[in-house]
């Protein structure tokens, strides 16, 4: 008798996806069609990671948040930076077929910055966030914002 595999852990979900783990799939397999839809109407685009910094770090190191808010959006811009340098070269780097016919689509849809940092740029998107962690009841009243970051990081 075969053993069932077991469910994957969250860093190797798209893995699993890619690998055709019978265990694993996409809830929504026309998802790019969904989300553009959904970005259309919304003008949310969810985002992909959030950073999170024990309170005591902040706490003992002022300027921490500042810091690694800015360590990472350097290598935001670095990357982006990148990929406009590569999309002048036809995506060479990625060798995906119609990879620029994609790039293409995308500037259609979205902004310049697909992915802004910071709360000003994405206000929209963490107050719907905030607003359907309340209405699931994963949190017991609807916070704000200024709930959930540290105050150096609100301006």
């Amino acid at each position: 008798m075969r053993a069932r595999s077991t469910p994957c852990s969250p860093p190797t979900f798209r893995k699993c996806v890619l690998d055709g783990s019978p265990d694993v799939g996409l809830l929504f397999p026309d998802y790019e069609r969904l989300e553009r839809n959904y970005y259309r109407r919304t003008a949310i685009f969810p985002m992909m990671h959030m950073i999170v910094i024990r309170r005591g770090l902040v706490r003992d190191r002022p300027g921490l948040a500042g810091d690694v808010y800015r360590a990472f959006l350097r290598a935001k811009d670095a990357a982006a930076d990148r990929y406009r340098r590569g999309r002048r070269l036809f995506q060479v780097q990625t060798m995906v077929p119609w990879m620029s016919a994609l790039v293409d689509r995308d500037h259609e849809d979205l902004p310049e910055d697909w992915w802004p940092y910071g709360i000003a740029a994405n206000r929209g998107a963490l107050d719907a966030y905030l607003r359907y962690h309340y209405e699931q009841g994963l949190s017991t009243r609807q916070c704000k914002i200024e709930d959930v970051f540290v105050p150096e990081l609100l301006d």
